[in-house]
């Protein structure tokens, strides 16, 4: 591909994405697999260069605006080559030949635009701090009190690329001296996670998937963040845990493994497709303790059958996904400030919901991968209002049973709650309460059933 192809090939990802509202990632997937002539120099160039037209578009919007061009893919493309790149005109004209595979040429205004942006400062200190900090507004008015004097920095480094960790299959080996040997003679290099026990950072990011280690079930790619969340479960041999949310089964994987294949894992989703994925990933880790099955909705008629039953009950819920911002920049855009009391009472059904399903002096464990208090503490508060046979436990209380006692280090923090960010500890901003229900329960306590669908 010529640079002028590289080029168009980047804003057509970006338009599909738009139009589709789906993630560039996708796009990129779908886009390289009909053009399989693209060599790999090819591919990084446009992936570089999509990902950082998306990681950088509120500060590239902004310019756009100030110089009275609408944003567009090929207008911010054309914008971050003068404010990122600095390359000369002409040589960005020439990356818009009007050839075959390029991009139309630069109009008139399009050459003016470009004139004016050449030699500027992407970061502008004129721009807004939610402009600089890639955050929108409504989000940003809402995690400053909750970052406080971090609120920069936090923000800052879910600007950047999500570093690429691994995780042992407990079920097979602990061992992660070994493992990183044996990864290292494959050709990637690795250090310890500072927190998750079974976690290995990779010093580069590349495709493991073909690797003897994760074709046997070894390790699985999973942000160490997600680790720590899984372990707080505290999972152990026996028990009957119900994974509420479970997605594709990221989360499930560590929960039933640490379980060493006894007991049972119920693993439930609305979405049929993200369960259907996750089956080959519970076949490739030797894992025989885990079902699955797709609700109708959060309010299901089969969850009445399944009340008290559980030992714990895990709520990775559904949210607005701000500390995914690394690894999903899209995602900083997929919701506006109205979507978020709808995102809220969805998380309180379902909060409801699974409540019913732990037994007396079992556990329910509330995750989400966003930082906003709305979505976290307020959440757990709710519950609380509504459910008295439930407290809180002390997150310490519980990371020193289950992180500390695999081999990690001590607990990060000292409340009620986990709240992991990228700034102060390296992985994707998490949020985790564990609540305990009361061991003797009277029924006035507890919130009355919904009709059953």
């Amino acid at each position: 591909m010529t640079p002028a192809a590289r080029i168009a090939a980047a804003i057509e990802v970006l338009e599909a994405a738009d139009r589709e509202k789906v993630a560039s990632d996708r796009i990129l997937s779908e886009f390289f697999r009909r053009r399989r002539y693209a060599g790999s120099k090819d591919r990084a160039a446009v992936n570089v260069r999509v990902y950082g037209a998306v990681r950088r578009r509120m500060r590239l919007d902004w310019w756009l605006a100030r110089s009275g061009m609408e944003a567009t893919p090929r207008t911010r493309i054309l914008a971050d080559l003068a404010l990122t790149d600095g390359i000369s005109a002409e040589e960005a004209a020439g990356m818009f030949d009007a050839s075959e595979h390029g991009p139309a040429a630069l109009s008139e205004a399009e050459n003016a635009l470009y004139g004016q942006l050449l030699g500027q400062p992407l970061e502008h200190p004129d721009a807004p701090v939610w402009v600089r900090c890639e955050c929108p507004e409504w989000i940003a008015d809402r995690l400053a009190p909750v970052l406080a004097e971090r609120f920069e920095s936090c923000l800052d480094a879910l600007r950047q690329e999500a570093r690429f960790d691994l995780r042992l299959n407990p079920i097979i080996t602990s061992d992660r001296d070994t493992m990183q040997i044996t990864l290292a003679k494959a050709g990637l290099e690795t250090e310890p996670t500072a927190y998750s026990p079974l976690g290995l950072r990779a010093k580069t990011r590349r495709r493991v998937d073909g690797m003897k280690p994760f074709k046997h079930g070894v390790i699985e790619v999973q942000d160490e963040g997600a680790q720590l969340a899984s372990l707080l479960v505290g999972a152990e041999p026996g028990m009957q845990v119900a994974d509420f949310c479970a997605g594709a089964g990221g989360k499930t994987l560590l929960v039933a493994a640490t379980m060493a294949n006894k007991g049972r894992v119920l693993a439930m989703d609305v979405g049929a497709e993200r369960l259907e994925r996750a089956g080959p990933r519970i076949s490739r880790a030797k894992l025989h303790n885990v079902e699955r099955r797709v609700l109708k909705s959060e309010e299901d008629r089969f969850l009445k059958r399944w009340s008290k039953r559980f030992d714990r009950v895990l709520v990775d819920a559904p949210c607005t996904g701000v500390g995914t911002w690394r690894r999903t920049p899209e995602a900083r855009m997929r919701y506006g400030e109205a979507d978020l009391a709808d995102m809220t009472a969805l998380q309180d059904r379902i909060l409801s919901s699974a409540a019913r399903l732990t037994k007396p002096g079992g556990r329910l464990i509330y995750v989400t991968c966003s930082l906003l208090a709305e979505e976290n503490e307020a959440r757990v508060t709710a519950l609380l209002a509504r459910r008295k046979d439930y407290d809180v436990v002390p997150i310490a209380d519980v990371w020193r049973d289950t992180v500390t006692a695999l081999g990690g280090p001590e607990c990060p923090e000292t409340g009620e709650f986990l709240r992991l960010t990228p700034d102060q500890h390296g992985t994707d901003g998490f949020f985790v309460a564990v609540l305990q229900r009361h061991e003797a329960e009277p029924g006035a306590n507890e919130e009355p059933e919904k009709s059953a669908e």
